[in-house]
């Protein structure tokens, strides 16, 4: 069975990450989409509710699962015995990022490969924080993400109607 992961912050999640995660769960028999708990950032979401609302939106999918670590991915990629890490590339500036990053993964360990997937053009722009900043100001999201991941925002920042 080829098993991938796909990890990140995912605070909040995006279309762009679900766009990866539609893509990555029809190239994999399964997905692990892994929410990384980073003791360096303060999200604005906990673990628990990014892993809830990433359940949600992908409800419609039987072979992704939501789980979360954190210390070193290599470790966790391990220990679920995982053939691949999924790491998305939004335009060419991701690129040097992710090529240091995926070079220090084959030095950790040689048995896993990173796979790039390019972003939907529509989504290039899209990032987290962007959306994050743009619903703090109470700006519209809609179309950016989901309309759950809309309604936390909103509730988050009290910028609902």
């Amino acid at each position: 069975m080829k098993l991938a992961v796909y990890p990140g912050s995912f605070d909040p999640i995006t279309n762009g990450h679900i766009d990866i995660i539609h893509r990555g769960a029809r190239v994999f028999d399964q997905l692990v989409v892994a929410v990384l708990h980073n003791a360096k950032k303060q999200p604005l979401f906990t673990i628990e509710e990014r892993k809830q609302l990433i359940r949600t939106v992908t409800a419609d999918l039987n072979n992704v699962e939501v789980d979360s670590f954190e210390g070193l991915l290599a470790r966790y990629v391990h220990k679920r015995q995982a053939n691949v890490i999924i790491r998305g590339l939004r335009a060419v500036t991701d690129f040097e990022y992710e090529l240091q990053f995926a070079s220090m993964m084959r030095q950790l360990d040689g048995e896993v490969e990173t796979l790039f997937m390019m972003t939907n053009n529509q989504y290039s722009f899209l990032s987290s924080s962007i959306v994050k900043e743009v619903a703090q100001y109470g700006g519209d999201i809609n179309g950016l993400v989901p309309v759950v991941v809309e309604d936390a925002l909103k509730r988050k920042y009290g910028t609902g109607e």
